[in-house]
């Protein structure tokens, strides 16, 4: 199953909890006694921060993927040519002897975004996804707010 469709059955399953949530939570705040009304407000706020944590996922989702298409169109995409393991993963060795020509990109343009971009898939080839995700997370901040250059 490819992670665009997990993402859509998660949001889905997420619209459905919330409409029930919303449901409870006002049956509980209409009751109108004070402790069944602050359960009601409780009830209410988990799903409001579980909204917010989907939508920041989705938003940056669908970011990374428009700088995908953009720089495929430009043809700064690196090629999947690495050797895989039986199960399919990327090997680890190649992918950290990729790593590091990324990571040289980032040293010479940091402001390049493309730079950045590459390196969040070099990040995430070597299995380390907090910075796989920190870097594209570089990549869209400086696509969208680029830095002027002298």
């Amino acid at each position: 199953m490819s992670a665009r469709l997990v993402a859509w059955l998660m949001a889905g399953a997420m619209t459905v909890y919330l409409v029930f949530a919303v449901w409870r939570a006002a049956l509980l705040i209409g009751d109108g006694e004070p402790v069944p009304v602050l359960l009601g407000v409780a009830v209410l706020a988990l799903p409001l921060l579980g909204l917010w944590v989907l939508w920041r996922e989705l938003s940056f989702g669908f970011a990374t993927q428009r700088l995908g298409r953009e720089l495929g169109a430009l043809g700064g995409l690196p090629v999947d040519d690495l050797p895989r393991t039986p199960s399919g993963r990327v090997d680890k060795a190649a992918a950290d002897a990729r790593f590091g020509v990324y990571a040289e990109e980032v040293q010479a343009d940091p402001d390049s975004w493309q730079a950045w971009y590459r390196l969040g898939i070099g990040y995430d080839d070597a299995r380390d996804r907090k910075r796989a995700r920190s870097a594209m997370r570089t990549a869209i901040r400086l696509h969208d707010h680029p830095t002027p250059r002298p």
